[in-house]
């Protein structure tokens, strides 16, 4: 049986500043309900800013796999493509990146509360950007144009 590659070539990938090691594409974000759904294209071999989930969350890996890190480095968890995995918010700071090859992850979130999704820390473990659903909205609206 082959292998197939996620054909993305419809999608229009967007960057957050500060963030190179990914490619966004937001598919909806609804306020009342308290869900966010998007796709993220990682880099390979480059792990996105330390940060935790502050809302509960569902990640599907449509391509290739999905690295996630502890907080000391250590590798916690491969998802190879296909891995459809549940996660609670509030856990453990982790960092999280593609293996050898460029890879594609749905992210859905839901149950957000307060508004909050995600929190990117420092180096010392402090708040240094948050991620909200206020500023998925205006991304999302922004991606519109």
């Amino acid at each position: 049986m082959s292998a197939h590659t996620f054909d993305d070539r419809s999608i229009i990938w967007r960057k957050l500043e500060g963030f190179d090691q990914i490619s966004y594409f937001i598919y909806d974000v609804d306020e009342k309900n308290g869900t966010a759904d998007f796709l993220i294209k990682f880099v390979p071999n480059e792990k996105i800013m330390l940060h935790r989930h502050k809302a509960s969350y569902r990640t599907f890996v449509v391509q290739g796999e999905l690295r996630i890190f502890r907080l000391n480095g250590e590798l916690k968890e491969v998802r190879p493509v296909g891995s459809y995995v549940i996660s609670g918010g509030n856990g453990e700071p982790h960092t999280e990146s593609a293996g050898e090859e460029e890879a594609i992850v749905l992210f859905s979130n839901r149950n957000i509360e307060n508004g909050e999704i995600y929190e990117f820390l420092d180096d010392s473990g402090n708040i240094a950007v948050a991620l909200g659903i206020a500023e998925l909205r205006a991304l999302f609206d922004a991606q519109k144009d």
